[in-house]
């Protein structure tokens, strides 16, 4: 199964002119700070980093050095918190580099966060649970619609819907999502399922190696089957004895009577009623009817 796409937008892109009030200063020209002046953002939502993919990164930047510079902003004393690219500052310090080249920008602590948030969802590496996480902690702690939302990550409000949609799957078919087992696709077409019927097609589709398009197959046809089996259940035909019955006791209780038969031969007589005082009426015509 792929992984799925990053959101292909940056930072700028998204924290433009509209939404958001970041109240932050274009960005300077980029400059170099000592690595030891650049703290993480104690908000920063990611909180675990592969160490063998840091080596890696490491012995890219030793050979080639940090191609992207890191965003901070300015914080007390001399220090510089980091908007994007904790990632490479860690392995910048596994590398040994002293300097590190940075783009300085003025955020408030709000934005800040909200920018950390949506760094955090452009990652390439995410699957689609993660971007769905992170969605929602946009929409949570930043007080977004999901309108707003899908044009700061510059995705239709559909596809927005569509990953949280994933956020309410059982947890084992979040599980196979995030570990690759089944695509977002897999996933949509399974919550397109009804809910008692989720975990029977994610171990179907897992059982047969399903690609998307027979998932959906198989959600659809037990929609259709429901769906038959409730009109055949409606449809039922009872004998004529039945609607003798339902007549005789309207007649008594002038309330709607239903009569419901059970597969095992059995069944449920309903009694309507509005309101106490029609409950008062029936005991009424019961001890009438005893009487006479």
């Amino acid at each position: 199964m792929k992984q799925p796409k990053g959101l292909g937008r940056g930072l700028d892109a998204i924290f433009g002119t509209e939404g958001l009030d970041l109240k932050a200063k274009p960005m300077s020209e980029m400059t170099e700070l000592a690595i030891e002046k650049i703290i993480p953002n104690p908000t920063q939502p990611r909180t675990a980093f592969d160490e063998e993919a840091l080596d890696e990164l490491a012995d890219s930047i030793r050979q080639l050095g940090i191609i992207q510079p890191i965003t901070v902003r300015r914080s007390e004393e001399g220090r510089y918190i980091i908007i994007s690219g904790e990632r490479r500052w860690r392995a910048a310090q596994r590398a040994d580099l002293k300097v590190v080249p940075v783009y300085i920008r003025d955020v408030d602590d709000e934005n800040l966060h909200a920018m950390a948030l949506v760094e955090n969802i452009q990652r390439q590496d995410l699957n689609a649970i993660e971007i769905a996480l992170g969605m929602k902690r946009l929409i949570e702690e930043c007080n977004l619609t999901q309108d707003a939302l899908s044009e700061k990550v510059g995705k239709k409000r559909s596809s927005v819907a569509n990953y949280l949609r994933l956020l309410n799957l059982p947890n084992e078919v979040q599980l196979a999502l995030k570990e690759g087992l089944i695509s977002m696709g897999h996933a949509k077409a399974i919550a397109g399922a009804a809910a008692e019927e989720q975990l029977r097609v994610l171990k179907k589709c897992l059982k047969k190696s399903f690609s998307v398009r027979q998932t959906e197959e198989l959600v659809r046809a037990l929609a259709e089957k429901a769906e038959k089996e409730a009109r055949t259940a409606d449809e039922e035909e009872y004998p004529e004895s039945y609607t003798r019955l339902v007549e005789q006791l309207e007649r008594l209780f002038t309330s709607e009577i239903a009569i419901k038969r059970g597969k095992n031969g059995g069944g449920k007589i309903t009694i309507g009623f509005t309101d106490d005082a029609q409950i008062e009426q029936i005991i009424e015509r019961l001890n009438s009817n005893q009487r006479a």
